[in-house]
C-alpha cells in the first residue's frame, strides 16, 4: 500500500478510536489492532502529529502511581474525520470503477 494513503488512514483510525472518549496510548492500539496491525512505535508519532495539527489534545493524569497520557479529539479532529469520510464515498466510487467487471466482447459477425 502506499506510504502516504497508509499513513492517512492510520491517522484517521486513531481519531476513530478516540471521538467517542478519551484514551490512552495501550487501549488506542487495543482499539484499532484487530482493524490495522500497528505498533507503539508507528502510534506516538502519529499522536504527536495529530496534536501538532490540533486534531487532538493530550492531559496527563496519574493512573497506579504513574502519569499517563489521555488524548482527546478537538472540534478540528472531528471534522478531519467528518472530511475522511467524505472522501472516502469517492474513493469507493473509484475503486468500483476499478474494479468493475467488463462485459464480455461480442464477435464481430459482420
Amino acid at each position: 500500500m502506499d506510504i502516504q494513503l497508509k499513513r492517512g488512514l492510520l491517522d484517521v483510525c486513531v481519531l476513530a478510536a478516540i471521538k467517542n472518549e478519551p484514551s490512552y496510548g495501550y487501549q488506542i492500539i487495543k482499539e484499532i489492532k484487530p482493524y490495522v496491525d500497528i505498533s507503539e512505535s508507528t502510534l506516538y508519532p502519529i499522536l504527536r502529529r495529530l496534536e501538532a495539527s490540533s486534531y487532538l489534545q493530550v492531559h496527563a493524569a496519574e493512573h497506579n502511581g504513574r502519569l499517563r497520557k489521555y488524548y482527546h479529539i478537538t472540534g478540528a479532529g472531528l471534522t478531519r474525520l467528518a472530511d475522511f469520510i467524505e472522501e472516502w464515498k469517492e474513493m469507493t466510487s473509484i475503486y468500483q470503477y476499478v474494479t468493475r467487471e467488463e462485459a464480455p466482447c461480442e464477435p464481430d459477425r459482420t
